[in-house]
């Protein structure tokens, strides 16, 4: 593949929004002219739990599933899912008040979308 431009979005754990305290715990990267959506996430027990001891981590894994969900186009993604990659990016990089929030939009330019996923992640979450 020839090199092409994506966006992505790092999410964010937010347990109490009130505090604006977050944790990077993945990343959701478009890559239009590949045809490329996917989500990559990592999150422990004990990072989450140090934000917020009663966080709800079954309802973190649950909201990064949904993302996964969107981004393959899978029908637990619900009505999402069924949109366009392009569309599905925006449903995913809109703000929203809930547990999983997506950060600012970047950008950047690779070969290989799925290897820049996995680079990002390691880079911005851990």
């Amino acid at each position: 593949m020839t090199r092409a431009s994506y966006q992505y979005v790092v999410l964010r754990c937010v347990p109490r929004p009130e505090r604006e305290e977050f944790v990077n715990v993945g990343v959701v990267l478009h890559c239009e002219s590949a045809g490329f959506l996917d989500v990559a996430w990592r999150c422990t027990d004990e990072r989450l739990r140090a934000m917020d001891p009663g966080l709800d981590l079954e309802a973190v894994r649950s909201a990064l599933a949904f993302v996964e969900a969107v981004c393959r186009g899978e029908e637990r993604g619900g009505s999402a899912a069924g949109q366009p990659p392009g569309r599905r990016f925006g449903f995913l990089k809109a703000p929203r008040s809930t547990v999983i929030q997506p950060g600012p939009v970047h950008g950047g330019v690779t070969g290989d979308p799925g290897r820049e996923l996995e680079r990002l992640l390691e880079r911005l979450v851990g």
